[in-house]
C-alpha cells in the first residue's frame, strides 16, 4: 500500500462521502419511521388483498414488518443508486478515468507499482464502503430505538447484515475493477459493469413479487443477501463465502491484467 496516494484518495473523495453518507442516513431514517407510522395498519390491509401482497414482497422484504422495513432499505433502489457511485464510478475513474485523461502514467512515473496503486485504491475503497453502509446500518439502529422499537431489532444480525452488504458492494467494487484496469476510457469502464449489476437487480425484484419466475432470482447475486432472513436469523454461510470469492476472483484478474497491459498514449 502506497501511503501518500491512500491519503490523497480519502482528500478527494471526501465530499462525495459526506453527500452519499448524508443521502444513506436519510435512508436509514425514512424506513423505520414509515413502519412505526402505519407499516402495521397498510399491512394488514395489503395482506388481505392477495394481488397487493404479492407485490409487496418487492427485494425479499415485506415492509410491513420492522426486519422487512429495515431490510428494505439496504436492497432499495436509492441505496444502490448511491453506493453504486462509490462501487462502481470510484474504480472506473480512479484507474480507466485516469488513462483517459492521460494522468495514469504520471502516477505510475512515481515509485510505485501498478499493483501497488491498485491495492491502494481497492483498500480505499472498501473503507469507504464500509464507513457508507456503517451509516445505512447506525441510523436504522437510532431510528428504531427513536420510535420506540429497538427492543424488536436484533443488533448482533444488525452487523451482520452490515457485513453482507459490505461484501455485495466490494463484489461490484472487484468486478469494476477488473474491467477498468482494461480499459482506456471511462465510459466502457463505468458502463459495463453498471449494466451487469442493473440486469441482475431487475431480474432479482420482478422475480421477487412474480411467482413464476422466482427461481430466476436465486441466480442473480443481490439474492445472496437476504436481507429480511439475515436480520432475523442470521446470514447462511455460503452467501457470505460466495460473495467474498467473488471479490478475491475479480481482483484477482485485475491484479494479473493490470501489470501486463500496454498504456498506449491517450488518442
Amino acid at each position: 500500500m502506497n501511503g501518500p496516494l491512500f491519503r490523497h484518495t480519502f482528500r478527494s473523495n471526501a465530499i462525495k462521502l459526506l453527500l452519499v453518507g448524508a443521502g444513506l442516513a436519510l435512508m436509514g431514517v425514512i424506513m423505520p419511521v414509515m413502519f412505526a407510522a402505519f407499516g402495521k395498519e397498510v399491512g394488514a390491509f395489503v395482506q388481505s388483498v392477495p394481488l397487493l401482497d404479492q407485490l409487496s414482497d418487492f427485494g425479499e422484504a415485506d415492509f410491513f414488518t420492522l426486519s422487512g422495513s429495515v431490510a428494505a432499505g439496504f436492497t432499495h433502489p436509492f441505496t444502490l443508486l448511491l453506493l453504486g457511485i462509490i462501487a462502481v464510478a470510484f474504480p472506473a475513474l480512479a484507474i480507466a478515468g485516469e488513462r483517459d485523461k492521460g494522468t495514469l502514467e504520471v502516477t505510475l512515473s512515481r515509485p510505485i507499482s501498478r499493483n501497488g496503486l491498485l491495492l491502494t485504491l481497492f483498500l480505499a475503497g472498501l473503507i469507504f464502503i464500509g464507513i457508507l453502509v456503517a451509516v445505512l446500518m447506525v441510523s436504522s439502529i437510532i431510528t428504531t430505538y427513536a420510535v420506540g422499537l429497538g427492543h424488536e431489532l436484533q443488533l448482533a444480525n444488525t452487523v451482520q447484515l452490515w457485513l453482507v452488504a459490505w461484501l455485495l458492494f466490494a463484489a461490484f467494487m472487484s468486478l469494476t475493477f477488473a474491467v477498468s484496469v482494461g480499459s482506456d476510457r471511462a465510459a466502457p469502464a463505468f458502463g459495463i459493469p453498471a449494466t451487469i449489476i442493473l440486469l441482475s437487480y431487475l431480474v432479482w425484484a420482478i422475480a421477487s413479487i412474480w411467482p413464476d419466475v422466482r427461481w430466476l432470482g436465486e441466480y442473480t447475486v443481490f439474492h445472496l443477501v437476504k436481507a429480511q432472513e439475515t436480520l432475523d436469523d442470521g446470514p447462511a454461510t455460503a452467501d457470505v463465502l460466495i460473495l467474498l470469492g467473488l471479490s478475491v476472483v475479480f481482483m484477482g484478474i485485475a491484479l494479473y491484467r493490470f501489470p501486463r497491459r500496454d498504456l498506449p498514449a491517450p488518442s
